[in-house]
Order: C-alpha cells, then structure tokens, then sequence
C-alpha cells in the first residue's frame, strides 16, 4: 500500500524528517508515502486542511514597508520640515526679550502636519492595498489535480502533495519533483542567473553525480519554456528554494514616478525660494524698519507657512490612487504607478493580433479538400457553440457530400491536443476550431494515440500515430511545409499521384484563403508499420488530405479604437506571427495601411538605421518572433517615440520590459509575461489600451489642474506676506515697526486657507470627469513636465493678482477704517472666496462645468460654509478675525470681479501666446 498514515495525522515533524533527505535523490514512492498522496492528487477537503496547516503558497517580502514605517514617511519631506520650523519658531519667540511663545499657533500648526500626514497616510496604505489587489489578480495560477480531475486554481493555493501539470509558458507555483517529462524545459534563471534553459528527468538522481543539477526537480518562480509534465509539489512558501526571493510581482511599484520626482523637488525649489524671501524680509525690516525681534520671527513664520502647499502631497495620492482604481474598472491592472505618466505621452503602440484585435476564437470557414472548396455558413453561430445546418458548395455551385472532406476533418480531430469536458473545449484557439467543426459535423475520431512528433516553430508541423485498426500517422501544418513532406493526394476517396500542377493549384488556393484574412493548416496521412521509427521516415511520403482554413474575426470594436488613437496622434503598428497576405488582409480590416507590409525576413535583413526609417513608413510587419518586436522597439525608440508593446508569450518578456508601457494579457497570456508587463488587459481587448491611455491623459491633466491651484495659491500668499510687510512698512511705518502684531496675515490664518479653501476642492478636482476632446490632441512630449511653460505663466499669473488686488484691499481697509485686526479679516476672506472661485476659472480652460462634478460643487460649499462659521460664530475669537459688515463684502465682491476680467484677459493672451 502506497500510504503509510493519513495526512491528518501528519505533522511537520514528519515533513522534516523526509527533508533530511534531498527531495531530488529521494524515490518517488517515499516522497508519495511522506506527503500522502498519490497520482489522483488531493481531495478539496484534504487540500484545505494542508492550506490550513501549511498556509498560502506565496513569498513574504522582507523588505515590504512596515505600517509604522509608511505611517513615518508622511512627514519626510522639504515642505514639513518648513512647517516643522515654523512651529519651532513660534514657539522660540517666547526666549526672545519681550516676547511670549504662541502655543495655539504652534499647536495649530502642529494639528495641521499631523492632520495631513494622517490623510497622506490613510491614501498610500489605500494605494499598497490597491497594488496588493492588483497583484492577487495579476498572481499565476496552476494547473492541479483534485481527486483524479484537473482544475486550475490560483497558485497561492497550491499544497505540498498536489498533483500539477506543467506546460509551456507556465510559471512553477512551487518546488515539485518530477513525475513525467515530455522534452520539459525551465529557465532558472531566477534561482541561478543562468538563462540557459535546463532539461528535466525523472527518476531518483544519484547524489554523488548530479547533485548539484537536480534536473529531477522544478522550482518555484521558474518558468517552463519548452515542452510538458507533471510533478508532485514537496515544499510550497517560505520553504521554497527561493523563499528568501520576492517574487517578480513584489517591489515593482515602489519605484518614484516622475510626477512625484517632479513634486519632490518642487518642494525643495519652494523651500530655498522661503528661506530666500525670509532672509531679505528680514535685512529689509532690520536695517531700514527698525522692526523689533519678536516682529521679524514672526514675519519668517508666516512666510514658511505661507510657502508650504500643504494639501499637495496628499492630493497626489489620492489623485494617482484615484486613477488606479479608475483603470482597473477599465479592465487595465496598473502593475507600476509609473505607467500612469507613461501613458499621456504614448505616440506609438506595437500590437500582436489573436485576442488583441480579433476575438481570440478561431472558426474554421473554408475546407479544401477533393480539388473543391467547401464554404461552411454562419461561423458566428459555430464559434459560440451552435450547430447550424451548413452546405457544402463546390466550384461549380453543387452541393456536395460531406464524405469528401470526413478523412480531412478527421485528420484535423485526431492531430490535436485539446481537451473536451462537455461542451467546453480547453487548448490552443486553432485545434479547438479544428476539434469543433469536427464535432459539429459528428466525425468520429476514435482511437489510441501511441506517438506525439511535436510542433515547433522551427518543424512548423506536429505529426500523431493513432491507432485505430491500423496504425496511422496523421500530420498537420503549414501548408507548404505538409505539402513538401507527401507525394500523393486523396481525391473522393481515391489516392492519386500528387502532381506539380496539383501542388501549384494547392499552394494558389493557400494564398486565396490568406487573401481573405484566414489561416490556413495543411493536412496529411498515412498508414505506418513502426511506430518507434525515425520522425523524418514517418513523416515522409504521405498523403496529402486538403486545407482548413480559419478565421479570428476582428473584434466590432476595434477598428473604431484605432481610429480613436490616429485621431489622438498615436499610431498603431501590427506585428503579427501570421503570414503577409493574412497580416495585410487583417490590417486593412481595422484601419491600417497594408502598403508596403513587411515580413520578418525583411526585418532581418536590414540594419539598424535601416529599420528606423523602415519603422516610421510600415504600419504591417508579419511571421514576427520575439526577437524581431524587440528589435522593431529599439528603432522606435531611437526615433523618440513613446511605445506601448503588447505580448502574452514567455519570449515577449524582453520586449514588454523594454517598452515604455509594456501590456500583457489577461486571459490568454503566460504567467512570464505578465510579470515583465506595466499593465495587464483583464480582456485582452485593444480598445481598452485606447481607454488606458485616455485615462492616463485625464489624469495627467487633473495633476496639471490641482498643481496650478495649490501652486498658484502659496505663490500668492508669499507675495502677499512678502510685498504687504515691505510696502506696509512704508506706508504704515507706526503700525508696522511699533508691535509685533503688525502682520499682514496671521500664519494661523495662512494654514487655514490652506487646508479649508484649498484642499477639499483640490481632492476633488482630483475625481474631475475627463474632458471629450482627451484624444483629440496630439501627445504630450516625453520631456514636458507638469509645470510646462503655460502652466508657470499661468501660476504667477493668478499669483500676482491675487497679492496686488488682497493688498489693495488691505491697505483700503487699513487706511479707512485704521483696525488691522478688520484689515486682516477682509484680506483673509477675500483670498478664501477667490481661491474657492477661480478653481471654475482653471476648469474652464478645459471646457468643463461646474455642474460636470458634484464632488467640487459640494467641496466648494462645505469650504464656504466653514469659512462663515469662522467669521459668524464664537470662533473669530480664536483665529483673530471679526465679522464683516454687509459693505466690506461688496469691497470683496469688487476685488473679485476686478481680479475675474484681469485673469480672463491674462488668460487670453497666453492662449493666444501657447497655441499660435
């Protein structure tokens, strides 16, 4: 009896006691007896109570930052430590003679760093959630066997003593040992560095010879890259071989993006800037005001506070966070927040065609066979599974018998790997159409396959031995591969002499049907003696049955997205495996010029500055391999280009790294590609890579819209603190140089509008909904950053309005009424109702609404509302501000229109200025 105990009666103890012996030099049979298991695999009941005991089959990474540690964070960065020194100085001014420290204001300032870095906090510990997420979803999955049936399940369920099957294109979910091997392969480099692919066997390896091969064993985080087998799991986890390796899904999306690279220095420039303009003040004040100590400190207060755009850090991650989830629900997994830059300035994107353009369910509609062709009706019905009632047409218009093309079909049935469970079919797209119409037409394929001769790229054919009566080897392929290998044809029923007439008449029909987009396989047979003989002596002299020719149909949608991307100024390319009539065929269906189409051969035979002038005039390159796609990305980005490089295959991962934005495939690509990918399609659909972008570009330009508001704001509060103390102390020198009260504005007042006027609406303009005309526009230059030209001009702008028009108003106040106090009061609710109003203005430069985002509308009213609970309720007492009279408002209201018709003439002028 296989098993000694239970599983459930198992303990690590017992596991460990196994792993004193090298689970490579251990047999089989002790391996199956220590895990308890047998070539049916687990039960779910018994799989679920080693998850329990063992727990999820993933890697824990060391290095992942900790919560505290995310928590921390917050508060390094250039423009707290301003806020940080301000509070520091509000405080030291009480060790200066005659001065008193200001705790609430120290206080204040101190609720306000906390208040933000509890904000920017609870936003990235969101966004690693969502990165977490997107990880569950972008995990492997296994192929495994439960109870004697194969499921697929996710790889982070995977159990030692689970049964897998191992296929080309897999990622290894764990260390197995080796029960079957067909030609299997696995690149271990992530274990060993070296990227030659490693042959695997099965049996007991002899310690004392291959110890350090142990090329009876797969490992975890490896891939399969050639060939088939099945293994039986021993260690899963952290005890993995490379439990001490995160995966190659971990730690990808810690890397700075360029906005944040942008922003950070941003805060460096705004800091220098601060410390500059407090260093003049103060000389200014020292030598010519005669202002007191405690006066000056106070000055350098306000002016670090007024400097400091405290909401920016943490609406750029709401906002980057924000457009996350957003492409998520556009079936698009941003693996790397950088992406999201990315995306605004792609100009180019090289696209495969299965799935991506078409709709990844191959349907065969033409047969050749009998020197006719059959043409099979409603393939839309056949792809979904229906059997519709179908004629069969000859050349001459008559209908004919479906016996003519039965040993065709059959040849297609039995020359096949896919597996059938009920009505579901599981394989490659084109032996599921071929094993369909067979079943559709109810060809009888029995029989037992004795001998596999595999396909390969380099054979271009795959040959079975079935025998069924008689041992017959059937072959399929490319059609001038097949043709090259037989010497006779089948005709109703006949075998004649296959002719050089016959041939030429076979190989024009092979380009009829490639003209029409589809792909053609051809097919062959004979009966055979020896199965054990040569692969060359088997597939020699056969008999040629006919062609099958099938089609992807383009997806209805796609042929609009590209346009969608022309319009944009983003050019798509088609680099396809198929054929050059197919690949024109397929590119002028959607949209692309197939003049000049260019094969891989071509790409070969050219150089380098020969393929990136090639690049720039070819929309259709066909038969491309893996090697020719990276070479073709390096010619486009010679040139400059932003590209987006789509791949689902384990050799599309050097390209898919390489690319700008590299986009894998949800539902039919490998696990390999996914991890080399910045984004993975959930639907494989082209369309939603013009979406991605789309998005990409809204948010782009939502950072552009909040980074003019908040940057415009402290810019113009600088200026106000900065100008109003120089000219104050001119104009009033008794008020400004006799107390230490004579400030401009307050820096309590100062955080205030920071946080009440300018945040909330900041984050929601954060949510804006993207305007119609995103992909009208050309793209956005690769060097261009936030803060472009327009967008500074823009800043200051709004800045020196702001602090011209609120000082007049001041010095307006001052000079009438003679109460600072009241002069302080009007200036502070003037910035706050102009910064709540002139959010529209930057809007409307997009041609947005008001009314196109509540979440602004409601920001801006609980923004006001706060801001006359300030003025009209008991707490004016603690921000030193007095209620304004009905005619100080209409004092406001002229200010704000004054500033209105200036902004839009400014504005105007630097539209004409940046789009003449």
């Amino acid at each position: 009896m296989l098993f000694n105990k239970p599983f459930d009666s198992m303990t690590r103890y017992d596991l460990d006691t196994i792993r004193s012996e090298p689970w490579h030099a251990t047999p089989t049979n002790e391996i199956f007896s220590a895990l308890a298991t047998d070539e049916k695999g687990l039960s779910p009941d018994e799989a679920d109570r080693r998850l329990s005991e063992y727990g999820t089959n993933d890697i824990h990474d060391a290095e992942r930052t900790s919560v505290l540690e995310l928590l921390f964070s917050q508060f390094r960065d250039p423009l707290i430590y301003l806020l940080v020194m301000a509070a520091l100085l509000s405080l030291g001014v009480g060790f200066i003679p005659g001065g008193e420290p200001n705790y609430t204001e120290a206080a204040f300032i101190g609720l306000i760093i906390g208040a933000n870095g509890l904000f920017g906090f609870i936003q990235d510990y969101q966004a690693t959630r969502s990165v977490e997420a997107l990880r569950e979803l972008a995990s492997p999955e296994a192929t495994v066997v439960r109870d004697g049936q194969k499921q697929v399940i996710d790889a982070e369920q995977v159990v030692p003593g689970e049964i897998i099957h191992l296929e080309q294109g897999d990622a290894i979910p764990a260390d197995a040992r080796v029960l079957t091997a067909d030609e299997l392969r696995t690149n271990e480099s992530p274990l060993t560095g070296e990227s030659t692919p490693v042959q695997k066997t099965t049996g007991t390896v002899d310690e004392d010879t291959l110890l350090a091969e142990r090329h009876n064993m797969v490992y975890k985080n490896t891939t399969v890259v050639k060939g088939r087998g099945r293994a039986v799991v021993v260690e899963t986890g952290m005890e993995t071989e490379v439990g001490g390796i995160a995966t190659q899904l971990g730690g990808a999306d810690e890397q700075q993006t360029p906005f944040q690279a942008e922003v950070e220095q941003l805060g460096k420039q705004i800091g220098g800037l601060v410390v500059a303009l407090i260093v003049l003040v103060v000389a200014v004040q020292f030598l010519f005001t005669a202002t007191d100590p405690v006066a000056i400190l106070l000055v350098g207060i306000t002016l670090a506070v007024a400097g400091v755009p405290e909401g920016l850090p943490a609406v750029v991650t709401f906002t980057l966070a924000l457009g996350a989830r957003e492409m998520v629900d556009r079936n698009a997994l941003v693996r790397r927040l950088p992406v999201v830059e990315s995306l605004g300035s792609v100009d180019v994107i090289v696209t495969d065609k299965t799935g991506t353009l078409t709709e990844s369910r191959m349907t065969v509609t033409r047969l050749y066979a009998s020197g006719s062709v059959t043409d099979l009706s409603d393939s839309t019905a056949q792809s979904e599974g229906e059997v519709p009632e179908r004629r069969q047409i000859d050349d001459d218009g008559n209908e004919r018998s479906r016996s003519s093309v039965t040993p065709l079909l059959r040849c297609g049935a039995l020359c096949n790997n896919v597996d059938r469970t009920d009505d579901e079919y599981r394989g490659e797209p084109t032996e599921i159409a071929l094993q369909r119409i067979a079943d559709e037409a109810d060809i009888e394929s029995l029989g037992e396959r004795v001998r596999e001769i595999k396909f390969s790229s380099e054979r271009k054919r795959m040959t079975v031995l079935v025998e069924y009566g008689e041992l017959t080897a059937y072959m399929k392929g490319a059609p001038e591969v097949v043709l090259d290998r037989c010497d006779s044809i089948l005709e109703d029923g006949d075998v004649h002499e296959l002719t050089d007439e016959k041939r030429r008449e076979i190989l024009d029909q092979t380009t009829s049907f490639a003209g029409d987009a589809l792909r053609v396989l051809g097919f062959a047979s004979k009966a055979i003696e020896d199965p054990s003989a040569d692969a060359d002596q088997i597939e020699d002299e056969m008999v040629f049955l006919g062609l099958q020719g099938m089609i992807d149909p383009p997806r209805e949608e796609v042929e609009e997205a590209i346009s969608d991307c022309q319009s944009a100024g983003i050019r798509t390319i088609l680099a396809t495996g198929d054929n050059l009539t197919t690949a024109k065929a397929v590119g002028e269906q959607i949209g692309l010029d197939p003049d000049g189409a260019h094969p891989g051969t071509d790409v070969d035979e050219q150089s380098d500055d020969q393929l990136t002038r090639t690049i720039e005039e070819v929309d259709v390159f066909a038969r491309v391999t893996p090697d020719h796609k990276v070479r073709l990305l390096n010619a486009l980005q010679d040139n400059g280009h932003t590209v987006v490089m789509t791949g689902d295959g384990v050799n599309d991962a050097p390209a898919l790294t390489q690319a700008d934005v590299g986009v894998a495939m949800g539902q039919r690509g490998t696990d390999v590609a996914r991890q080399a990918s910045d984004m993975i399609l959930r639907d494989d659909n082209f369309s939603t890579i013009r979406d991605a972008i789309r998005e990409g570009r809204g948010i782009f330009e939502n950072v552009r819209k909040f980074v003019n508001y908040l940057v415009s704001t402290n810019t113009g509060e600088v200026l106000v603190v900065f100008l109003g103390v120089l000219f104050g102390s001119l104009l009033f020198p008794g008020q400004f140089s006799a107390t230490s009260k004579a400030l401009i504005l307050t820096p309590i007042l100062i955080l205030w509008i920071n946080l009440a006027a300018d945040t909330l609406p900041a984050l929601a303009l954060g949510a804006d909904p993207h305007a119609d005309g995103l992909m009208n526009r050309p793209p956005r230059p690769t060097d261009e950053g936030v803060i472009n030209a327009r967008v500074l001009v823009s800043i200051l702008t709004i800045a020196i309005l702001l602090a011209v028009i609120g000082l007049g108003i001041f010095f307006y106040a001052l000079d009438r009424t003679g109460s600072l106090l009241r002069a302080q009061s009007l200036l502070f609710t003037f910035i706050v109702v102009v910064e709540l109003i002139r959010i529209q203005v930057i809007r409307s430069r997009y041609d947005q609404t008001l009314r196109s985002n509540l979440w602004l509308v409601g920001a801006i009213g609980v923004s006001l509302l706060v801001h006359l609970a300030v003025l009209y309720t008991p707490l004016h007492d603690f921000f030193q501000v007095v209620p304004l009279a009905p005619v100080e408002w209409v004092w406001i209201v002229v200010g704000f229109v004054v500033f209105l018709l200036l902004n839009v003439v400014v504005s105007r002028l630097n539209t004409r200025v940046f789009e003449s």
